[in-house]
């Protein structure tokens, strides 16, 4: 069994449940609102519920902030990180093939397809990018670089687009997603400019576009594989097909990485959700993707349309908002 504390000594430096407890602690309506989406959730996943017909589609503004020229990132890294996301999200990535064998049968196609947006909120034409310049430093969790008032740049409505920020986040921090349910001031994903996309300045480890794929995940309600439990065995990442594992993995693990008594196939440390390197990731698991398809029918229903499913090559700019 492999060292869970020494695996759990460093991490992608996920901002997300830190979000989710600032909200949960100062929102009693967030809190409420939380409960009716994982009584949705939950009732889906205990009928089997059937997932949505074809693909959905999903406008996206990427935000870029800096505050030097290296991090006001170009197109073609914006690019390349959407098409991470579609390959991502339809199990065409390339590097799939790594998956262990015992958990082939476990990925999942999401079905979800990302576009920029051709049309910004005002109906006026757009490249699916906005540029702000900003006197910060670097930004934390505490949203504000979703604010023009504090120095980062206003979301778009969120009913209507998925939106991302990249900037420089602290050290040690490589994104952070808002879970749903939370305000729609902030509502979004949130990614440092060295582990965006896979060129420009995307820099190995985070190279691969990965951190965007996890914090997605999250902005579609999953949670981290491990449940968020620190190392024990008793948190939930409330789907049935992952197996419970002790914490986080980092790096790049070998198979089988045994905790919680999972053996003999181990943890799912290719799991999008769990803290590996991006060269390490590869799956969503099918009970994920259920998951996701019932926050796409509650929460996020309002976002995106369905679509027939393209091939995660031919998705380019969308004709959404």
């Amino acid at each position: 069994m492999a060292d869970k504390h020494a695996r759990s000594a460093s991490c992608r430096g996920c901002g997300t449940m830190q979000v989710h407890h600032r909200l949960l602690d100062s929102d009693p309506d967030y809190a409420a609102r939380q409960a009716q989406i994982e009584e949705l959730a939950f009732r889906a996943r205990r009928a089997g519920s059937p997932l949505r017909e074809g693909c959905t589609r999903i406008p996206v503004v990427v935000h870029v902030v800096h505050h030097t020229a290296e991090q006001n990132i170009s197109r073609e890294q914006v690019e390349s990180q959407i098409a991470v996301l579609n390959q991502d999200f339809r199990a065409q990535n390339p590097d799939r093939q790594q998956i262990p064998e015992p958990f082939i049968e476990l990925a999942g196609d999401a079905r979800v397809q990302f576009v920029l947006a051709s049309v910004d909120p005002d109906g006026n034409p757009t490249e699916g990018i906005t540029r702000a310049q900003t006197p910060r430093d670097s930004f934390d969790v505490d949203d504000s670089v979703k604010s023009t008032a504090s120095g980062g740049h206003d979301a778009w409505p969120a009913d209507r687009y998925l939106n991302i920020w990249v900037c420089q986040l602290r050290a040690g921090l490589l994104g952070y997603a808002q879970f749903p349910g939370g305000p729609a001031a902030t509502d979004g994903v949130v990614v440092t400019y060295t582990a965006f996309g896979t060129t420009g300045t995307a820099t190995a480890p985070s190279n691969l576009g990965r951190t965007t794929t996890h914090e997605v995940g999250h902005w579609l309600n999953l949670r981290h594989i491990w449940g968020d439990d620190g190392d024990g065995c008793s948190g939930s990442d409330f789907v049935d097909d992952t197996p419970n594992q002790a914490g986080p993995n980092t790096g790049k693990p070998t198979f089988p990485t045994v905790s919680c008594e999972n053996g003999p196939h181990g943890d799912m440390f290719m799991n999008f959700m769990d803290y590996v390197d991006d060269d390490t990731m590869s799956m969503f698991s099918r009970g994920q993707v259920a998951r996701m398809h019932a926050c796409l029918d509650g929460p996020r229903s309002h976002v995106g349309e369905r679509v027939p499913c393209a091939a995660a090559d031919a998705v380019a700019s969308g004709n959404g908002p």
